[in-house]
């Protein structure tokens, strides 16, 4: 069996309080975009993991996809058999696109169908939960308004299909851990939940992300690749999650031409992947 893991962006981003836990609370809504890697497992005489494509930091064991085999594996022994996994990496790492937890998540979902586990998606966003706050956004795979830790979601009715979304991936790598060092929490100037209600041509004066004047501090290319957005006629433009990539929302077929001396990937919802 084959799927494909998709990416996420941010539509606005707050972080509004460092917990006692270490962890910060934040407000922000996910959504899906059609840009994959690709996962297939296979039944085998032991397990073990392929990956091809991008490189990968860590060992097998540290990767997600290992992991949600392993979770599964230990509460299902009887149902989980050896496999071999391929993973296939397509989705920039350290971009802010949650590729790695689009990994974990829909490996729970590959072995839940081909074990027939049947886990209700609930059950799947309890396990995915031990593997990284926003892996239970891939479980529902919808747009969420996500809070807490990210895990505290509720579905938001938003359709963005009418639009063409351009995404640049610049060969900057940002730290999720050094870009929360940055920040110090506020409350949300914006209530998200009130997003799809408001015409996209507004969103630039009402949301943010709070990560991007530090970040951009840190990585003035970005900030140009965001201007360059919206001096080509985007919509709305934004960096996600705590970067590195930035992502413009067009008129149906229009897209800006990138001009940077960063490296990057691209992606075009229209023209599917093409790269730089």
């Amino acid at each position: 069996m084959i799927v494909f893991p998709n990416c996420k962006i941010n539509l606005g981003l707050y972080i509004t309080r460092r917990r006692e836990d270490g962890y910060h609370d934040i407000e922000t809504v996910f959504y899906g975009l059609p840009f994959t890697d690709a996962l297939e497992m296979v039944p085998a005489p032991e397990t073990k993991l392929h990956m091809s494509g991008l490189p990968v930091a860590g060992d097998q064991t540290t990767n997600l996809v290992w992991k949600a085999y392993q979770l599964l594996k230990e509460n299902y022994s009887d149902k989980v058999p050896t496999l071999d996994i391929y993973l296939h990496k397509a989705i920039p790492m350290g971009a802010g696109l949650g590729g790695g937890s689009a990994d974990g998540a829909y490996m729970l979902r590959l072995i839940n169908d081909y074990c027939h586990l049947a886990l209700s998606n609930e059950q799947l966003a309890t396990y995915a939960l031990q593997l990284g706050s926003d892996c239970p956004f891939f479980i529902y795979n919808s747009p969420q308004l996500a809070s807490g830790r990210g895990e505290k979601m509720t579905p938001i009715t938003l359709d963005l299909s009418a639009y063409s979304i351009q995404l640049i991936c610049p060969a900057v790598h940002v730290s999720t851990g050094k870009a929360f060092g940055m920040i110090t929490p506020r409350p949300a100037p914006f209530a998200l939940e009130k997003l799809a209600t408001l015409p996209i041509e507004e969103w630039k004066n009402h949301i943010s992300n709070d990560f991007e004047t530090p970040v951009f501090t840190q990585h003035p290319a970005l900030a140009t690749i965001k201007q360059q957005f919206y001096n080509a006629g985007a919509l709305y433009a934004a960096m996600s999650g705590s970067g590195s990539a930035i992502f413009g929302i067009f008129t149906k077929g229009q897209k800006a031409e990138i001009k940077t001396e960063v490296g990057f990937k691209e992606f075009y919802t229209d023209l599917q992947i093409a790269t730089k």
